[in-house]
């Protein structure tokens, strides 16, 4: 059986040591981490003020997360399919709270995740193997960040409303 050809070896550090991982260790590398390791470190930055730093490894994170799902769509649902669903939840959350604060930030990072996304391996996911789905996963947020786009003043106004901040 002929394994997947990965640009570099996976990381395999488990969640649990990745946890109490300075940010800069974790970002060192963090192409080859499992993308849990994003959502750590957009946690981690996001306690510690760095907000806009930690939208954009969420957002890194997500899309490399759903790049992995979708390769690989027989993992057991109370692993990975379980863990990305509770960090989008308890991460993501507070995230996207503040990240649609700024839509038009919001729409620069996005940009800016795609581009990183693209310039960078993934120790996790074969481009090689996995490019339908890759192809999709960065369709699919380049199509949110048009929704952003187009419905800003829309998103600003139901912020506003809902009583939350827009800066």
């Amino acid at each position: 059986m002929a394994l997947p050809a990965f640009a570099q070896s996976p990381d395999t550090t488990s969640p649990e040591v990745m946890k109490d991982m300075a940010p800069d260790a974790l970002r060192d590398g963090i192409e080859n981490r499992h993308p849990s390791a994003y959502y750590i470190l957009a946690a981690k930055l996001f306690n510690e003020g760095e907000r806009d730093d930690a939208v954009f490894w969420f957002y890194t994170g997500q899309l490399r997360y759903r790049m992995l799902l979708g390769c690989k769509p027989d993992l057991a649902p109370d692993q990975d399919p379980a863990l990305f669903a509770s960090l989008n939840e308890t991460v993501g959350r507070p995230l996207n709270g503040y990240a649609f604060g700024d839509v038009d930030e919001l729409g620069t990072t996005i940009e800016d995740v795609l581009e990183w996304d693209g310039e960078h391996p993934n120790g996790y996911v074969s481009k090689a193997e996995c490019e339908q789905i890759i192809t999709a996963e960065r369709a699919g947020l380049g199509e949110l960040r048009e929704m952003i786009n187009e419905k800003a003043d829309e998103i600003r106004k139901q912020r506003e409303e809902n009583g939350l901040e827009n800066r």
